[in-house]
């Protein structure tokens, strides 16, 4: 433990700005690998679905119905997510005929409500840069070349508190009901994108820290993208528990589909084992997400550079005081603008000889104009017809 712990705080002390923002929709299902990047500020993300577990366990039979719910909200950092999972459920027991003879109130159980409730916060620490490779022109064998950053993963750090809402059923040589505790849960997230369509994660989690059910945990997850809203995933689990409770070890697979850039639907099943027993669960959901998410932008000045927020100067009294204000800009009256009427170019000026010359032309084609219309009246009027021999 001391040692995981040592690794969080180097992990912490790396910091890269990255946005975490992607224009479609980021979930964690339909699998239970986490990814280290949030949601994206003013995003609220919620993921849910219904499931069914059949557990045989030593003659012990059980099987719940319920639904799962994790919410996932971004807001004052780019890097930070809080969230929220929680499991309402409706367990059927039946246990093993050995059990009963030793303890007759464990013949058959039936309970209904909150399977889970844990609170946490995850922080991005590292994110790898890939290089751009469209815009390389000149090479096709640099353009074509594997990006071995890939093989960096993006690294981020989860810290909760589980929630005493309920009782759990305990298997093993002595089957009971036991209360939960309050409880840490702390985690590490990686993810590698090995290629633009395949995707993998890694979780380490420790769970229920410091409580007599402590769990080490690690879950390896695959995913790829078939076509542009088809994917499918693979996922291997392993928990490691105290006690002489027997590990468990899950292997499972499902298909999501993206209806729009803000829903996802999914399905999966999967199959836990142990030394005692199996487990069959199937698993069927949306997620959904209220997007508010808006570009940040810098302040640019005349010469094209990014303008800096001024530094508050003095101590508090003398901010409060009025002395020693920081200068504000001031405040420049916005106009709209006019459009302009574009005028055209006039004719250069004509001399007195050309007027008259144009006068004289006007005059001469308006008497010649009259003694065509003169000529033409005078014809009309003394014209006789021809005489017929």
């Amino acid at each position: 433990m001391q040692r995981l712990l040592g690794i969080l705080l180097v992990l912490l002390c790396f910091q890269l700005t990255f946005a975490q923002y992607t224009d479609l929709i980021n979930s964690r299902r339909p699998g239970f690998s986490d990814s280290p990047f949030s949601v994206g500020t003013d995003v609220l993300q919620f993921e849910g679905g219904v499931f069914y577990r059949n557990i045989d366990d030593r003659g012990t039979s059980a099987t719940s119905y319920g639904t799962d719910l994790m919410i996932r909200y971004s807001k004052f950092l780019e890097k930070l997510e809080l969230n929220l999972n929680t499991t309402f459920q409706y367990d059927d027991i039946d246990f093993a005929d050995s059990f009963v003879m030793a303890d007759p109130s464990l013949e058959n159980v039936s309970k209904f409500g909150i399977g889970r409730l844990t609170i946490g916060a995850k922080y991005l620490v590292y994110s790898p840069k890939y290089t751009d490779k469209s815009k390389e022109v000149r090479s096709w064998k640099r353009k074509t070349a594997y990006d071995w950053k890939r093989l960096i993963p993006a690294v981020a750090v989860y810290a909760g508190v589980n929630l005493p809402v309920t009782k759990s059923y305990i298997g093993g040589n002595s089957p009971a009901y036991v209360e939960d505790e309050f409880s840490p849960r702390l985690a590490i997230f990686t993810q590698n994108n090995f290629t633009d369509k395949f995707v993998f994660l890694m979780n380490l989690v420790m769970d229920k820290v410091g409580s007599d059910y402590f769990e080490n945990s690690y879950i390896l997850t695959g995913t790829y993208s078939v076509t542009d809203k088809w994917s499918i995933f693979g996922e291997h689990q392993g928990i490691f528990k105290g006690d002489g409770i027997p590990n468990d070890f899950q292997f499972g697979g499902g298909v999501a589909y993206l209806f729009n850039r803000n829903t996802q639907f999914d399905i999966a099943a999967r199959t836990i084992s142990d030394r005692d027993g199996s487990t069959l669960l199937l698993n069927a959901g949306l997620s959904w997400r209220l997007d508010r998410y808006k570009d940040k932008f810098k302040v640019v000045g005349a010469d094209g550079e990014a303008v800096e927020k001024q530094k508050k100067e003095g101590n508090f009294f003398s901010r409060l005081f009025g002395k020693n204000k920081p200068t504000k800009q001031r405040k420049v009256k916005k106009i709209k603008a006019r459009k302009r009427k574009i005028k055209k170019d006039k004719p250069p000026k004509k001399t007195k000889a050309q007027k008259r010359r144009e006068k004289e032309a006007k005059k001469r084609a308006k008497d010649e104009r009259k003694k065509q219309k003169k000529a033409a009246k005078d014809y009309n009027k003394n014209y006789e017809p021809p005489e017929k021999n």
